[in-house]
């Protein structure tokens, strides 16, 4: 294996950096003044390269060497799209000490350490895991300035063992500063926080969002040593926002440390001062809220019946305007098109904010880190997500809020096209739904449109950059006219109030949006192995019913081109390949014979799981149970990666028998 010229010389430089701090050339000097004694002693033979070597490895030199020395290797970075600078990269041998081996010395770089948690009271009587044993875990993860991050998975327990260090790099946000080093008085300015989300994840994989944590990290600046250590409550979410829930120790250093730090008061000055404009921004658009709000109110009595959402909570309880969940979100080279996009957002797992008791539904929109880090949420949370990725497309997008059927609260997207077309894109399932409005002023017997998509009724449409509620006569969505432009159909707040508090940077309390994250699924080793438990669950389901089992491996490969079909046409809405697949199947099926296949999806990769909820369908029981003459069956499984590791699972059960007249 060669290395390329520069990291050859780094090598090399991280080699000599080692053996100068072990003293490397001292030992060897006094290992050779005692072999030349021990030598000469015996006879004056002259020594030998090897009779060298040999004295080394018997004093356990070499061993000592080889045994402290570590190497990294790179991982290269998960983030869509160009990174604003190359990722930084270290060798931490030891969690409590940072090895500056190739950090760049004209970057400036965060270090935080996690160093264990305190006080999980809900843990309290977990138990300690056995060696191998499955247990619920803790997963830390990371959002700054665009770089995101997440710990090792740490057991459960009343005190985490969450150890672990992030390299975070502090740049400017123009263009052209790439290259020069922050200086305090610059890092003072840059308000943007670290977004930290704890995760747990229980023993069947499913994954429960315990914290978000938003940490201003501008206290280092006036560390006299540049290190600087903190104990941070974690709280609640939901419901739950003002209960803590655990204590994480955490310690902060600047690389290369700051030649002037700053005073602890002119910190303080600059946090306050952040704090009374954001307040200020806030008041100002209530007060600006308020007064539309009773405009709106005084077009039509009716419209205080209408859903119009000008605010939302987050996890931590925090009222926010609803346009502040939504940003043009580029994918980079993660997702190809809009209707991806879409596929990807339905691959999230749908589920209501959990709540205690009974009532309403609890009222909670995640931050999108949240909400990808959990890989799942509420409606509210696959709309924002899919029409910030529609917009990254380019698309004039909007996120939709009214009613289902049974007067069920829902959210969905809205594109307008330029030629006016209405496309409804339903998150939660993927599907779109072309929009034309019934004129209620037609006569009876003219023939009118028959609404395909499920939607009733329709508040408010909102983005990042426009708020505007409906005010036509009825919200009901099948006479309903998106004209946005038209001020008598659709009343507008004004673009400058809502960029004033939803704009990037404009509050210091709305937290940036993060990247997508490419896969860390190996989607082809996941398929090998979900079909090889597959094979295992039938054969012994078989089996407990006596039957014996066969399997054709050649009639398992041929579905493989049925499942890829089916994701391609939920990717784009369009059917090809089965024509090929069919033919296939024919050839593989002798005269005399019968042909079964059952196709079913899935969103996760629980095996047991997969394999009941198939049992129920009499169709995939019949070909599991099948009997009969020369029964052969088949399974194929095909997993399917997109971002934040969600994936698509497609299983294929089949069989073929000979007919018995």
């Amino acid at each position: 294996m060669s290395l390329p010229p520069e990291k050859a010389s780094e090598l090399k430089q991280i080699i000599h950096n080692h053996l100068m701090r072990m003293d490397i050339h001292g030992k060897i000097r006094d290992v050779l003044a005692e072999t030349v004694r021990q030598e000469l002693g015996a006879g004056h033979r002259p020594l030998s390269e090897e009779d060298f070597m040999r004295a080394l490895q018997h004093r356990g030199i070499v061993d000592e060497v080889m045994r402290d020395l570590h190497f990294s290797q790179e991982v290269p970075g998960t983030e869509a799209g160009p990174s604003p600078k190359p990722a930084t990269h270290f060798v931490d041998k030891e969690m409590t000490q940072l090895k500056k081996t190739n950090i760049d010395p004209t970057r400036r770089c965060l270090y935080l350490q996690v160093l264990g948690g305190k006080a999980f009271l809900e843990h309290l009587q977990e138990p300690e895991p056995l060696p191998g044993q499955v247990c619920s875990t803790f997963t830390l993860y990371l959002n700054f300035r665009n770089q995101r991050f997440h710990s090792k998975p740490v057991p459960c327990a009343c005190d985490p063992d969450l150890q672990e260090g992030f390299l975070l790099e502090v740049h400017k946000d123009s263009r052209g500063d790439g290259s020069r080093m922050v200086d305090a008085t610059t890092m003072l300015s840059i308000s943007d926080p670290v977004h930290m989300v704890l995760i747990r994840t229980d023993t069947s994989s499913e994954t429960m969002l315990v914290s978000s944590y938003f940490l201003d990290w501008r206290s280092v600046l006036s560390a006299p040593s540049g290190k600087h250590s903190m104990a941070i409550e974690l709280l609640g979410v939901g419901s739950e926002c003002k209960v803590p829930v655990g204590v994480l120790n955490l310690k902060l250093e600047l690389y290369p440390p700051l030649t002037e730090i700053l005073s602890p008061e002119v910190i303080a000055t600059q946090q306050s001062l952040e704090r009374q404009r954001t307040a200020e921004k806030e008041r100002l658009f209530l007060v600006y809220a308020k007064q539309w709000w009773r405009e709106f109110l005084e077009i039509r009595p009716s419209n205080q019946s209408k859903l119009v959402k000008i605010f939302a909570q987050d996890e931590n309880g925090v009222n926010r305007p609803v346009c502040s969940y939504v940003r043009a979100l580029r994918a980079g080279r993660l997702l190809d098109s809009p209707r991806q996009a879409a596929r990807f957002v339905s691959l999230l797992g749908m589920e209501r904010a959990p709540v205690v008791g009974g009532g309403a539904k609890q009222e909670q929109w995640c931050t999108l880190l949240a909400f990808l880090c959990r890989n799942k949420g509420d409606c509210e949370d696959h709309a924002t997500l899919l029409c910030s990725l529609l917009m990254g497309f380019g698309l004039d997008a909007y996120v939709c809020v009214g009613t289902k059927a049974k007067a069920i609260p829902h959210a969905w997207v809205m594109t307008l096209s330029t030629d006016g077309t209405v496309t409804f894109w339903e998150s939660l399932t993927a599907h779109r739904y072309l929009h034309h409005p019934i004129d209620p002023d037609d006569p009876p017997l003219a023939p009118q449109p028959k609404p395909t998509h499920p939607y009733r009724t329709v508040g408010c449409v909102f983005n990042h950059v426009a708020f505007l509620a409906n005010c036509q006569p009825s919200d009901a969505v099948e006479v309903c006219v998106f004209d946005l432009r038209n001020g008598s159909r659709w009343k507008a707040m004004s673009e400058e109030a809502v960029r004033s508090v939803c704009a990037p940077g404009s509050t210091t309390s709305l937290p940036p949006l993060p990247p997508l994250c490419a896969s860390q699924l190996d989607a082809v080793g996941a398929s090998n192995q979900l079909e090889l438990e597959l094979r295992h669950l039938v054969t012994e389901h078989r089996k407990d019913l006596g039957l014996a089992t066969v399997w054709d491996d050649h009639l398992s490969y041929l579905l493989s081109a049925a499942l890829a079909a089916y994701e391609l046409e939920r990717c784009t809405g369009v059917s090809c390949g089965n024509e090929e697949f069919q033919d296939a199947v024919r050839r593989a099926v002798p005269d005399g014979h019968t042909f079964k296949g059952f196709p079913i999806h899935f969103t996760h990769r629980n095996t047991r799981r997969a394999f009941a909820t198939s049992l129920r369908s009499p169709f995939c029981d019949e070909i599991v149970c099948c009997r009969g003459d020369h029964v052969r069956l088949a399974v194929r499984v095909r997993v399917f990666e997109y971002p934040e590791s969600a994936c698509a699972v497609w299983i294929m059960f089949a069989c073929k028998y000979r007919l018995v007249l």
